[in-house]
């Protein structure tokens, strides 16, 4: 399975999103901390790639899987461009990044390959699964005992803020799909009318 290595906080800075998008709020980078000031204004065509490449790395996503997804967007009634984003958030990894299983999305993407959740009661070790509304997302039982998600629960646990769509019951390693995510869902700044025109072209 191929890995997307790229330094988080460096490449945060060059596409202009926050590293707490990513899950690592206390990333930063000084490097170069100037050099935006004497760049040329950026061509259209550099403009949108920037915005798929943002989508792209805020998800894990390589080129052909990216392709897919905006082409089975394309196919589904209503905007392309949302049609992605839907798609996107409803992944797994996604799922149970938001739900607060994991601190970042590639620390939730091994979790799920490594067979440590259950949708509706069955195993599923596809990071690219699709949830839907409705779906249930459950830590295994055999894997509630670890370190990992011990700390999940309890009185300690960490206080996490779950988007609209999804919920938790209480001191449990259970969530819901309530809904499936819309626009005003999406918590971070991406121009998707963008992707759509870059590949339209």
């Amino acid at each position: 399975m191929a890995k997307n290595m790229q330094p988080i906080a460096k490449r945060c800075k060059a596409l202009g999103i926050s590293p707490a998008v990513m899950g690592y709020s206390k990333k930063t980078t000084t490097r170069n901390s100037n050099g935006n000031n004497f760049r040329k204004k950026q061509s259209e065509y550099a403009t949108q790639l920037k915005e798929k490449q943002k989508l792209k790395f805020i998800y894990g996503v390589l080129e052909k899987q990216f392709l897919n997804y905006f082409i089975e967007a394309e196919r589904r009634p209503g905007m392309t461009g949302e049609n992605l984003l839907q798609m996107l958030e409803c992944r797994l990894d996604n799922v149970v990044f938001r739900l607060g299983f994991a601190s970042t999305r590639r620390d939730a993407r091994q979790l799920v390959t490594h067979a440590h959740f259950t949708v509706n009661g069955k195993k599923v070790n596809i990071p690219s699964y699709l949830v839907k509304a409705g779906d249930v997302v459950e830590v295994r039982a055999s894997s509630r005992s670890s370190a990992k998600f011990a700390k999940l629960t309890g009185p300690e646990a960490p206080v996490v803020t779950l988007p609209s769509w999804l919920s938790r019951e209480a001191n449990t390693l259970k969530g819901v799909v309530e809904r499936l995510p819309e626009r005003s869902d999406i918590d971070y700044e991406v121009s998707e009318h963008l992707i759509v025109e870059l590949y339209s072209k």
